[in-house]
């Protein structure tokens, strides 16, 4: 969370998906009181925090397909159908892989091309085609 200035000098706290999450998996506290809370909530992101649960996978697909609900009655739901548990995992996260990068950039291959290449380069290969391609600097990653 972080503090958000409004012209009336007053603060406010700005929510993340996580606090969705946690207020409908462990508080069952109804966190979304006015408009700007109901902005700041991205179903996406909710339903795929609970997509990885078995429990939780179903009604996560449920909202998905009635996406066209208003983000309140979303939420809502939620917290009515979602039993009160610790659900907790890690995120996969979208990592850009510097391996990737080395193979477009020396190649001028697209994405599709090399990730294919790539699933048939050695890390040796791979690693000679950094130090073809460096360009200088002050550190050389790999």
């Amino acid at each position: 969370m972080f503090n958000r200035t409004h012209a009336g000098g007053e603060i406010q706290m700005s929510l993340s998906p996580f606090d969705y999450l946690n207020s409908i998996n462990m508080t069952k506290n109804d966190i979304m009181v006015d408009e700007q809370a109901e902005k700041e909530y991205v179903p996406f992101i909710v339903n795929r925090g609970l997509s990885f649960f078995q429990d939780t996978t179903h009604i996560a697909n449920e909202m998905n397909r009635l996406n066209h609900l208003d983000s309140k009655l979303q939420y809502l739901f939620y917290i009515n159908i979602v039993n009160k548990k610790k659900r907790f995992s890690k995120w996969m996260k979208a990592s850009e892989d510097k391996n990737l990068e080395t193979v477009k950039t020396y190649y001028g291959y697209s994405n599709k091309q090399a990730k294919s290449a790539l699933s048939l380069l050695s890390q040796g290969q791979i690693d000679e085609l950094k130090d073809r391609s460096y360009e200088g600097g002050r550190t050389k990653a790999k």
